[in-house]
């Protein structure tokens, strides 16, 4: 009997649902403190970049597509997260069709192509082509969980082919990037220097040294040798599907690495055919899918729009796999504007030691050494020694990641952090709330500094209570003042500043 796979479909679109969600309500809570009219980095400023450096408007548009181009107001910006939320849930809901599934995307590219820094991670890429294949698996109009027409078969072998990419591009990333990675010590090192650190990542950091280089060796498994299977016999496929799944989940577990774990999972879904489902999902799906089959009609549309689908990724493939088989291989990188087929891969190096930036105030009229500087707590990274690192994913804080980057580099790198310290200044209300705490409430700091520290997993139950160990290194950011004319002038050749 042929395998089916409407079962697989509900469940791919399920949590692409849950995806898209979590990714439009973190546009909600901070697109506007990043790239609002007074954002960190105004999407204003950008798209006139891009339009002067091209030529044209017309030019950046298509360099870039984004709705945002034609009016990038906060309210629209506003309005085009909250739309994408809501579409979301409908989606989570089990109602999907492919106009529906079509705005979700073009939203998200939307974001992503103005977001800048704050959009530049390869989850962004990976969501909007795992957006735009799942268009293809819906009917047009009929949006029932279980519509008439059952998903085309090469589109989830296209989806398969997306995992494949993306496991080996990871493997391929780490083998050919850091001996850390082909001695089997990568673990050693990673959970203690990754962005942001979970609850339960001392623990994993603290494991005995040989279930660390068994993870090691699992992560070959799962990214140099499962992917292979993808496109293997039943059982095969089910085998590789498994055990791409329990590497995402233990990544989840082990650390914060926004929705990318939950989002890989999704192409990895399209290994399993129906016969799989039904054993694990409750018996009402099960007979909805059943029934689903047995009145099943085929869709010349849906047939017609997957071939052409398919020639479309074959061609734009071409890159990418060059790009997996050279030696001078880079990850996360698009080769179209539309980012239809993209080269992946996480963690190519592992730092052996965590470096944090920490911005700190004074309302002290000195800043000698009886100076009182107080941190600004971020959401996520660690600043406090004594304070547990939170569970943050699938939700991304921006700010958080961006600052983790920035520690391994100088501020003059990341310019949009002297803005940053200007707006705290200020206590701008939107710098601020990308803070989990304020420590000027009622009136701004006189003085800002940034200052690098290197921090280390304490011992777990050691006397003082403590999760960090902290030594400071250097000052990252100059104390700095408002009236600064350094960072005035600064400011104002940016434009952030009139």
């Amino acid at each position: 009997m042929p395998s089916t796979y409407w079962l697989t479909r509900f469940m791919i679109l399920r949590l692409l649902g849950v995806i898209y969600a979590i990714a439009f309500l973190v546009a909600i809570n901070q697109i506007i403190p990043l790239i609002g009219s007074n954002g960190l980095l105004p999407v204003k400023l950008y798209f006139n970049h891009i339009s002067s450096t091209l030529g044209s408007t017309g030019a950046g548009f298509i360099r870039l597509p984004s709705v945002f181009w034609f009016t990038y107001s906060d309210d629209v910006l506003l309005y085009a997260a909250w739309s994408g939320l809501l579409l979301s849930i409908v989606l989570i809901a089990g109602y999907a069709n492919a106009p529906l599934l079509t705005v979700l995307w073009v939203l998200y590219l939307s974001f992503v192509h103005a977001g800048q820094d704050w959009y530049g991670y390869g989850w962004e890429i990976q969501l909007a082509e795992t957006g735009f294949l799942a268009i293809f698996l819906c009917p047009i109009w009929d949006m029932r969980p279980f519509p008439k027409y059952p998903p085309p078969l090469l589109i989830i072998i296209l989806f398969r082919w997306l995992i494949f990419r993306i496991m080996l591009g990871a493997g391929l990333i780490k083998y050919r990037g850091d001996q850390v990675w082909r001695n089997g010590t990568a673990l050693y090192y990673y959970f203690e220097t990754q962005p942001i650190p979970g609850p339960f990542t001392r623990w994993f950091h603290f494991l005995p040294r040989t279930l660390l280089k068994i993870g090691v060796w699992f992560n070959w498994l799962a990214e140099l040798i499962a992917p292979w299977f993808s496109f293997g016999p039943k059982l095969a496929r089910h085998i590789a599907g498994i055990v791409m799944i329990l590497l995402q989940l233990a990544i989840a577990v082990s650390g914060n690495l926004s929705f990318l774990n939950w989002l890989t999972i999704v192409p990895a879904l399209a290994c399993f055919d129906d016969s799989f489902w039904r054993k694990i999902l409750p018996n009402v799906l099960v007979k909805k899918a059943e029934a689903a089959i047995a009145g099943a009609h085929e869709s010349k549309a849906m047939t017609t729009a997957s071939w052409v689908v398919a020639g479309v990724v074959a061609l734009l493939s071409i890159q990418p796999m060059l790009n997996l088989l050279s030696p001078n291989q880079v990850m996360n990188t698009s080769f179209d504007p539309l980012e239809l087929v993209n080269t992946y891969g996480a963690f190519g190096s592992v730092g052996q030691e965590r470096y944090n930036v920490v911005f700190e105030g004074t309302s002290d009229d000195t800043i000698g050494n009886k100076a009182r500087w107080k941190p600004y707590i971020y959401k996520g990274l660690p600043v406090l020694p004594n304070k547990r690192p939170p569970q943050i994913a699938p939700y991304q804080l921006r700010l958080d990641w961006q600052m983790w980057f920035a520690a391994m580099s100088s501020a003059d790198q990341y310019p949009w952090t002297y803005n940053l310290t200007w707006k705290l200044l200020h206590n701008d209300p939107g710098a601020v709330s990308l803070f989990a705490i304020n420590p000027f409430p009622n009136k701004p700091p006189r003085y800002i500094r940034a200052v690098r520290y290197r921090y280390s997993f304490a011992d777990p139950g050691n006397t003082e209570g403590i999760f960090w160990k902290r030594q400071e290194t250097d000052l990252w950011l100059p104390i700095l003042s408002a009236e600064n004319p350094q960072l005035i002038a600064f400011l104002k050749s940016e434009g952030w500043l009139r």
